[in-house]
This record gives structure tokens, C-alpha cells and sequence, in this order.
């Protein structure tokens, strides 16, 4: 599933592709947008909120998308032969020296702009949020408290807490707490949480390859996520997998028993 970081590099990309510049062609291949035109309309801003992102238009509308686990939006030049095949594209915006393309965006909605918090206002602080200052930290913290009982790995996974983490954020911030995902809220540190969460999205805000490590080195990009077979890059140890999460929200988890002491699926 894509995560802040990389809605935030999405958002970038079509910034610099489309805004200031005018929509020459637009195809909605989405049930509830088929019959929709935007050719005409100026591009005039692109905002991402946690995992959501919206281009804003000249006539005060907005296109709303979530990319959930395997959508993506992706910038070629006119003509240009696409990376994926077109029966994926569910939405096309062209201009005369870009095409931008929805592939799997299966959440699309235009709306107001000025109801764009009908998609995000009940999430917590974005962890990108460019004013991020202590009142975002204060409100992450405060609302992760009001989850005593939740297992702190689903608890950072919950995007009313905190937006922007997903499962790979959420796996290696447990290692860097030096906790179990499955350890209650209430006996973890919920301010070097925030804080650690923050650190780790805002250093990968600006990288073209996520390293939660500081190494940008292949196979030492991250501590314990996908490395059961190369075990802990701290330790050497064992690292091992197990779901967390019931029916669609289970999610692996990788995690090292040694340097992550708490309670475990056996």
C-alpha cells in the first residue's frame, strides 16, 4: 500500500506536470465519472493529506483520489507508451506537453474544494503537513493515548491518529520503539512514537528510495521489514512474520523477537 512518502512524491510529480497548465484532453473510464469533461479547466493546485490527494480545478472543483493498495498516478509526454496496461487507467489528463494517467484508482470523486475535508477531516495530523508544528505532535500524541488497549501496531496504522503510516512505517517504527506491534498502547511511549513517526516519513519526504536505516544501501534500507530471510540488521538475529490485523486488515509483520521484547502470535 502506498504511504505518505510516496503520495507525497505523486503529488510533486503532477504538481510539475499539470498545474498552471490547461486540460486539452480528459477520460473518466470510472462508473461513476464516465460522463464527466474537465477540457478547458486550469489545473491550480495539487494537495496530499495523509494517503489522499486532490487536484484542484480553475471552476472550484476538486478530483478526490485514494490510492488504497495498488493504485498509482503516473506522468508521461504526450505519445509516450505506458508503463502499465490501459485497461488499468481509470482516469486520463492530458495538456500539451503532459498525459497523467490513474492506474488502479478506483476512489475517484469530484467535489467542491471547499468540502475537501468531507475525505480528510476526520484524520489525525498529516505527518507531512509542511506547518507541522507541537500542536500536530500534541494532537497525534493525545489521540494515540486514547487507544490504551489498542496493540501499538494497528494503533499506527490507524489514519485518525496519525496520517501517512502504513505497514512499512508501521513495522519499522516498532523496531526503532524496540517493542512488539502486538505491545498495548498504554505501555509504550506515545511522544517519542510522534516523534519517531514523524522523523522517518519527513527524512524519505524528498528521497527517490525509502530508507528507514539513514543507509540507502540495498539490503540495509530497513531493520526488520521483508528481511526474514537476511534476519535483523541490528542484531543478526531472527526476524520473523506473522499477521496482525483481522480479515482485509490483517497486514504481515516482520519483527525481531530479541531486540523487540512483548507479546507475539506463538
Amino acid at each position: 500500500m502506498p504511504e505518505g512518502d510516496t503520495v507525497l512524491h505523486t503529488g510533486e510529480r503532477l504538481r510539475a506536470a499539470l498545474v498552471g497548465r490547461t486540460l486539452t484532453r480528459t477520460d473518466f473510464r470510472h462508473p461513476a465519472l464516465a460522463t464527466l469533461d474537465l477540457t478547458g479547466l486550469d489545473v491550480v493546485a495539487v494537495r496530499t493529506v495523509g494517503k489522499h490527494l486532490f487536484l484542484r480545478f480553475s471552476d472550484g472543483t476538486s478530483l478526490h483520489s485514494h490510492l488504497k493498495m495498488d493504485g498509482s498516478w503516473r506522468v508521461f509526454t504526450p505519445g509516450q507508451r505506458w508503463s502499465s496496461p490501459g485497461h488499468h487507467a481509470r482516469v486520463i489528463l492530458g495538456n500539451r506537453s503532459a498525459e497523467v494517467v490513474g492506474f488502479r484508482v478506483h476512489d475517484l470523486a469530484v467535489v467542491p474544494t471547499e468540502q475537501e475535508s468531507r475525505f480528510v477531516g476526520h484524520l489525525g495530523p498529516d505527518l507531512l503537513d509542511p506547518e507541522w508544528g507541537p500542536g500536530h505532535a500534541a494532537t497525534a500524541v493525545e489521540r494515540l493515548r486514547q487507544r490504551p488497549d489498542a496493540e501499538i501496531g494497528e494503533a499506527l496504522l490507524d489514519q485518525r491518529v496519525m496520517a501517512g503510516i502504513g505497514n512499512v512505517y508501521k513495522t519499522e517504527i516498532c523496531f526503532l520503539l524496540g517493542v512488539s506491534p502486538w505491545t498495548p498502547v498504554a505501555e509504550v511511549d506515545a511522544e517519542r512514537t510522534v516523534k519517531i513517526a514523524r522523523r522517518l516519513l519527513s527524512a524519505n519526504a524528498h528521497r527517490s528510495r525509502r530508507t528507514t536505516t539513514g543507509m540507502d544501501v540495498r539490503g540495509r534500507r530497513s531493520w526488520v521489514y521483508e528481511r526474514t530471510r537476511h534476519g535483523c540488521l541490528r542484531c543478526g538475529g531472527r526476524v520473523r512474520i506473522a499477521d496482525q490485523g483481522v480479515g482485509t486488515r490483517a497486514r504481515p509483520t516482520w519483527f525481531c523477537p530479541r531486540c523487540q521484547p512483548g507479546p507475539a502470535p506463538a
